[in-house]
């Protein structure tokens, strides 16, 4: 079975890496649930602690199938573990997007809340504000997601109001957001791991008058079963939100469902690696989801294969090939 090798952002503060392996823990005991009985799943760091990605890749060996533990693409997602692979020199791999946004991590972010004392019932949202505090970004439109997820759960949540804020880059800060709304307010903790910024929100979130502040989102179920989401799709064995690419470290070319194909930069900054996660409203700004899972920017179908010739039925037969893989050495 192909290994998941989950890559987290890393942190200074130890009760970042213990909640990754904790996450990491729940994954695999639902992997088990979904046809995946003795996944291997291992934790790789981006930053600040071990084992590396390079690290890791190199113990498990490939091919293997990576997830970013990350909330938004940004930086971390097009350019930094792109460049390790390359780095590494690593043989195939399986790249998938970033954990967010997705519908189930509102429900982790709405778990959080209700443990930490937020009422969820309908008269209780009718009268209460909510916060979405992220890390934040200095990529515009990492940002510019958290704004559009806080709007969709304002309306699919019955809030009487989300507003993001930003603890690090961008603005509002969650301080900021806080002190300019009225009623109760409740701070949402969009971070995965406790660290500085989870600190910094619940601290300067209280003073500036939060009735409550949420946990981050941690080992949360709703969390684990994204992170086997984003496997299964970078693999082609189910629907992937976030849609993955195969990368080939070194010639750095992608093999796609439209087939294999060279590209010189990084994720191809400037298109988005995320998922509406929202059926059918677009999240990540790509345009419209189309029937067939793809985005066009008007909205009508883009075809399976970009072209038409005699390679498409190596194109179309890549999934099915992935699968049976993938099913044979699982038993």
């Amino acid at each position: 079975m192909i290994p998941l090798v989950a890559a987290a952002h890393g942190s200074r503060d130890p009760r970042a890496a213990a909640t990754v392996h904790e996450l990491l823990t729940v994954v695999r005991s639902r992997a088990a649930c979904r046809g995946f009985g003795g996944l291997d799943v291992r934790a790789a760091f981006l930053e600040h602690c071990a084992p590396s990605l390079p690290q890791v890749l190199s113990a498990v060996g490939c091919p293997c199938a990576i997830v970013p533990l990350l909330l938004t693409a940004a930086y971390h997602s097009k350019t930094d573990i792109p460049a390790q692979l390359a780095s590494a020199r690593a043989a195939e791999v399986s790249l998938a997007g970033t954990l967010g946004p997705d519908r189930l991590l509102l429900t982790a972010l709405e778990r959080r809340l209700a443990e930490a004392g937020a009422g969820l019932d309908d008269a209780s949202r009718a009268r209460t504000s909510v916060v979405l505090a992220a890390a934040g970004s200095a990529d515009p439109s990492a940002n510019a997601t958290i704004a559009r997820l806080a709007a969709a759960w304002q309306r699919d949540g019955r809030w009487r109001a989300v507003v993001p804020g930003y603890a690090a880059a961008g603005g509002p800060s969650p301080a900021e957001a806080v002190a300019g709304l009225r009623g109760p307010v409740v701070v949402a903790t969009y971070l995965l791991a406790p660290g500085y910024f989870a600190d910094k929100i619940r601290t300067s979130a209280l003073a500036a008058g939060a009735d409550v502040v949420s946990g981050v989102l941690g080992a949360a179920p709703e969390v684990a079963d994204v992170v086997l989401t984003r496997y299964e799709g970078s693999l082609g064995l189910g629907f992937a939100p976030s849609r993955a690419e195969r990368f080939v470290a070194g010639a750095q070319l992608y093999r796609t469902d439209r087939g294999d194909r060279l590209v010189n930069n990084a994720l191809h900054p400037g298109k988005s690696t995320g998922t509406d996660g929202f059926g059918g409203m677009c999240i990540s700004g790509q345009g419209p989801r189309t029937p067939s899972g793809r985005h066009g920017t008007d909205g009508a179908p883009t075809s399976r294969c970009s072209r038409r010739s005699p390679r498409r039925s190596s194109c179309a037969c890549s999934t099915t090939r992935a699968r049976r893989r993938v099913r044979r050495e699982s038993r």
